[in-house]
């Protein structure tokens, strides 16, 4: 291939003799007029801002997308889609070594003036200020401008990679490739291309040495890790290791002790950080701590890209190209709150939804007698129920002011929920945010066709459980409010509710002109923050120790100590039922208080609940009213409450359970068409157990 010396001007001439190199058939593009020009605004560029925006125009041309839609087979490899144009450019600095020579010194320039610390120690690795700092800092950057930070080499790669397209060319570049281009910009011929990059490289290995540190021996992690002198943590002693390896890199000498000793002091960091996690397993979660292990995680894992680096061999182009990777990654997820978010509450969503799944357990039925056992706590709790929504139509009655009519409807609503848990009594409406849970264990926990077996038995033991508990609910609630509304009258000699309140009632819960859809969906939200509120405060209460510090509480002296351990263990069963009958009563409470007071279309409706207030306004008016489209409408109404309260609750736990499991799509895909075909040939198993467990 004939040697290009290229003109350093503007023009087609120029975009011509550049393209020559490639086939005829693949130089007729506007692409290439394009690069032309950017090389020529690239190699003239004076002052450093001017250079930035060179580099980065080429790089945005870099990662524009395919010039075509076949492979380009360039002077040494083929290349898809991804990488076409970085082949392109390549094969064309190496027909045109004036043109490359030109390029390497403005790279040079380029690195002389500009910063590479902070790329190489900062770039991607959470700041030590906390989760709730970082997630503030992140927000401020992306509703504020930002000034330029030329000086800051992590400026520019930051500006390159803001979309996940951006991450297609480097992901998508194979070491041979990648070799190609570090042979052409930094030639062993001129050690001095790299100079800047060597002290770079020096001073951030030395301040990620620092941060694994102070991270390592802060309080919060350092009172969860084994016991130990400082001088005898890992993380106290991986300085003192990255220390004698830097020095024999920079020296010259031979690695190999220096490399196994400093191999050996990140394994035990390692171990260090499992054991803390470990506890913080049993012991609940903090979001800062886990936010201090992820910066120890990131900090590890540069610092052994660093190494790796540093050990010469035979991967050398495939240990650049990986911290290549890491920085472009990086880079684009350097101001997402989603992964900001993701990274550090997954494992206390986890946490959450181990909690409710062994809560959901007891809400499902395997034997005939679990079955009845459902049937006769959910009876109960449809009796309770009873009292729970004549106290509700009092309350709404009343006239109270807006925020004291929400507050004693919720304190009622939280009442009959604590009565229900005390009594052991169930609400079927309540069961889905647990069930869900425990489904997403078991994918979690077993492997295989085996795993699908038992979900889709699961599956449909929590369906046979679910309606036999909304049945139960709905029969006695309604039976138990026709008795109440006839009590009433014996006592009274009139009906509980009026002729208005009556009428209101059934206008309100028609699903046709009234918002009672919409109503009954965001009653099944609320259900599922309320399970996810108690799981929350369950975590809460396990991290500070609240059963022990009950049980060790100095009242024990007068009280006895035995009362106060039992206190405590009464605690630690029932804080997460408690937080979540209490969330969920004042929610469901004051969602209309709410609603009323910013202008917002919101209320709930309670399937349970609200079979209990329609017998009511049905015992409150003749015969006539009863069969009027108007009760039909109700009715229906309350079917619709109990397909969305249930419907939503358990979508919206099931698929927290999966994201915090990190399950993956093509399971629960599978799982839907195995259940499609259990529900078609033996339907009776999701409607009442077998006679057989």
């Amino acid at each position: 291939m004939d040697t290009l010396t290229l003109p350093l001007s503007h023009g087609d001439d120029f975009a011509a003799q550049l393209v020559s190199v490639l086939p005829p058939q693949r130089q007729q593009h506007p692409a290439f007029q394009r690069l032309a020009r950017i090389i020529t605004g690239l190699l003239e560029a004076e002052d450093l801002p001017d250079q930035l925006d060179g580099w980065h125009r080429l790089s945005a041309w870099l990662l524009a997308g395919p010039l075509w839609s076949d492979v380009y087979i360039g002077a040494e490899d083929v290349h898809g889609p991804a990488t076409q144009r970085l082949a392109v450019l390549i094969d064309i600095l190496q027909a045109s070594p004036p043109l490359a020579a030109h390029l390497r010194v403005a790279l040079r320039a380029l690195l002389e003036q500009t910063d590479a610390c902070t790329l190489l120690a900062e770039l991607g690795i959470p700041g030590d200020r906390g989760f709730v700092s970082e997630f503030a800092d992140r927000l401020a950057r992306r509703l504020l401008p930002q000034p330029r930070d030329d000086h800051e080499l992590a400026h520019l790669l930051g500006r390159s990679f803001t979309r996940d397209r951006d991450l297609r060319l480097v992901m998508g570049l194979q070491p041979a490739t990648f070799q190609r281009l570090l042979e052409l910009l930094f030639p062993a011929s001129e050690p001095e291309m790299g100079a800047a990059l060597r002290r770079a490289l020096v001073d951030a290995f030395r301040l990620l040495l620092a941060r694994v540190s102070a991270q390592g021996l802060s309080a919060k992690l350092r009172s969860r890790s084994p016991a130990g002198r400082v001088a005898e943590s890992p993380f106290a002693m991986l300085s003192a290791r990255g220390e004698d390896l830097l020095q024999a890199w920079m020296a010259g000498a031979e690695p190999g002790p220096a490399l196994a000793a400093w191999a050996a002091a990140v394994g035990d960091c390692r171990s260090h950080m499992q054991q803390i996690s470990r506890r913080l397993e049993s012991e609940g979660i903090s979001v800062d701590i886990v936010y201090g292990l992820d910066v120890l995680d990131c900090c590890l894992i540069r610092l052994q890209a660093l190494v790796a680096l540093m050990t010469p061999g035979p991967q050398a182009a495939a240990s650049r190209l990986s911290l290549l990777r890491q920085l472009a990654r990086a880079a684009r997820e350097s101001l997402s709150l989603r992964h900001l978010v993701r990274r550090n509450l997954q494992r206390l969503q986890r946490r959450i939804v181990e909690r409710s799944g062994k809560t959901g357990e007891h809400y499902v039925a395997e034997t005939s007698a679990e079955y009845r056992h459902i049937w006769l706590a959910a009876a109960g709790g449809g009796l309770l129920t009873v009292g729970t929504a004549a106290m509700k139509m009092a309350v709404a009655g009343a006239g109270f002011a807006l925020f004291i009519e929400g507050l004693a409807s919720g304190l009622n609503y939280a009442l009959s929920f604590l009565l229900l848990q005390a009594f052991g009594l169930i609400l079927a409406t309540k069961q889905p945010a647990m069930t869900a849970a425990a489904l997403a264990a078991i994918i979690r926990d077993r492997q295989g066709e085996e795993r699908l077996d038992v979900m889709v038995d699961y599956a449909a033991r929590i369906c046979r459980s679910q309606l036999a508990a909304a049945s139960a609910n709905v029969a006695l609630v309604a039976g138990g409010a026709y008795l109440f509304d006839a009590l009433w009258r014996l006592a009274t000699g009139h009906s509980y509710l009026d002729r208005a309140e009556a009428a209101y009632v059934f206008h309100a819960l028609s699903p046709v002109d009234s918002g009672t859809v919409f109503y009954a969906a965001l009653t099944g939200v609320i259900l599922f923050l309320a399970a996810l509120v108690g799981g929350w405060v369950d975590n809460w209460s396990v991290y500070h120790r609240l059963p022990q510090a009950i049980a060790e509480h100095r009242l024990g002296a007068r009280v006895g100590q035995l009362r106060m351990i039992r206190l405590a263990g009464v605690v630690s069963r029932n804080m997460s039922g408690w937080a979540t009958n209490i969330s969920l009563g004042l929610m469901l409470g004051m969602t209309p208080v709410l609603g009323k007071f910013f202008g917002l279309p919101l209320d709930v409706r309670h399937v349970t609940l609200n079979s209990g207030i329609l017998t009511l306004a049905t015992a409150s008016l003749e015969l006539p009213w009863v069969g009027s489209g108007l009760f039909s409408l109700a009715v229906l109404g309350v079917a619709t409450m109990f397909v969305l309260n249930l419907g939503v609750s358990f979508s919206l736990s099931l698929w927290t359970a999966v994201r915090a499991y990190a399950l993956p799509a093509e399971d629960l895909a599978r799982l839907r068409r195995r259940l499609l075909d259990r529900l078609r040939q033996r339907p009776q198993d999701f409607l009442w157990p077998p006679r057989r467990s």
